[in-house]
């Protein structure tokens, strides 16, 4: 039973998992070439500065409130509590990162481009403080997710091809990202009645503590933007070409379209491993799907200048090398994540798992003043860096797990065994 409500889990967050991948796969070579190379750099780059404030919004929540709502063992009042003290939590953090976003702008030349494309992309991001998406985790009902994702992001697709048709329109790209986050919201408080639950608030006080409590969760997602959006962030401010910010986003947007395919297994498994702690289970992951992601990369190498043709057009062909040299990202990403909450996450190692997380940002900030110190900051050398730093953030992690391997009760039950 357990095992097939894991796999249904599985199935309903692949889905979505594609849909994340095909939806912006569809919009993305429209805007290539409805967009010149310098607006789609400057849409690129709020983008990147809006993950700053998804991340301060989001807080980890989507790690800590699952597992306290996957400890909640399906009471509902539990269940309408944790929900109602997330989504307050997630509602004074909005206020903090509405501070953060003005800071932003006025030290930011690129952003002062357009304060209202800049103001309402912020919007969008902000309502998403009131989506349900870690309850239905938590609760592994996935499928709700999925239909959510499905129906709004499916309008906003549908509409960006009817409304942006040049530079001058770019104002719609938020605006239905706003509409998207809206049909969500109405259809997930819809869905949460269906289910039984009531949304409750308990005291101001107990926010304060969950927040406290997610704040281990929220360093490690800060040390995974790291990655990605803090690179985007420099290459503006450093390099200070739309054109090559342009290059850079739509290539980090098709490996990340990629890792995407990664996230339902590492979601699912993550439920289960709480309850399971079997370390044999995380083995079988990786032998069923890492020959699948050794053979995808290869793909990516030899068809990365076709890739950019169809997604990107002529004007972006140039940008296959650079594509090519961030396709180890996800030879390494999937082990990576794997290893992380699903499995570190699972056997309470939460401090581990953020300290891996930490180090390999650590890596990749040191790499990033080498570059810029020695005057060596370019798309190439920016890319080779973040390669490496994923497969610190693996290496680290399998240590980390291999060391703690006596925690898993698969290794504790072999030992009684013998």
């Amino acid at each position: 039973m357990q095992k097939s409500k894991v796999m249904g889990n599985t199935i309903m967050l692949y889905i979505m998992s594609i849909a994340k991948l095909i939806f912006p796969l569809l919009t993305l070579p429209y805007l290539t070439r409805v967009l010149s190379e310098d607006t789609y750099g400057f849409v690129s780059y709020v983008k990147s500065c809006m993950t700053y404030m998804q991340l301060i919004i989001d807080f980890g929540f989507i790690l800590s409130s699952v597992k306290d709502i996957v400890k909640a063992n399906g009471d509902n009042e539990k269940i309408g509590k944790i929900a109602g003290n997330t989504f307050l939590a997630k509602t004074m953090l909005s206020i903090v990162s509405a501070v953060a976003m003005i800071i932003m702008y006025l030290f930011i030349d690129i952003l002062q481009i357009s304060f209202l494309f800049v103001i309402l992309s912020f919007g969008a991001v902000a309502l998403t403080s009131y989506l349900a998406d870690f309850l239905f985790r938590g609760i592994e009902k996935m499928h709700y997710i999925t239909i959510v994702y499905l129906i709004s992001k499916g309008v906003a697709v549908v509409l960006t091809f009817v409304f942006v048709k040049g530079d001058s329109t770019i104002i719609w790209i938020p605006v239905l990202d706003i509409l998207m986050n809206v049909i969500a919201i109405v259809i997930s408080i819809g869905i949460i009645k269906k289910l039984g639950i009531k949304i409750r608030l308990t005291a101001l006080k107990d926010c304060f503590i969950m927040i406290k409590d997610s704040f281990t969760y929220f360093l490690s997602s800060v040390a995974t933007t790291v990655f990605s959006a803090l690179n985007t962030l420099l290459i503006g401010i450093y390099i200070s070409d739309l054109a090559q910010v342009a290059h850079w986003s739509l290539c980090l947007t098709m490996i990340s379209a990629i890792q995407g395919l990664y996230a339902p297994i590492c979601n699912s498994v993550y439920p289960h491993m709480i309850q399971e702690r079997r370390l044999s289970f995380i083995h079988k992951i990786l032998k069923i799907f890492m020959p699948l992601v050794v053979v995808g990369c290869g793909l990516c190498i030899v068809l990365a200048d076709i890739a950019m043709l169809v997604v990107g057009g002529e004007k972006y062909v140039e940008a296959s090398d650079l594509f090519r040299l961030l396709v180890p990202i996800l030879l390494f990403s999937f082990p990576a994540q794997l290893y992380g909450w699903p499995t570190l996450g699972a056997i309470g190692k939460t401090k581990e798992t953020t300290a891996s997380t930490v180090l390999s940002a650590s890596f990749q900030l040191i790499g990033l003043i080498v570059l810029i110190v020695f005057n060596c900051f370019t798309l190439i050398s920016l890319a080779i860096l973040r390669s490496l730093t994923e497969l610190v953030l693996m290496g680290t992690r399998m240590f980390i797990t291999y060391r703690n391997k006596r925690m898993f009760s698969d290794f504790r039950c072999a030992e009684a065994h013998n």
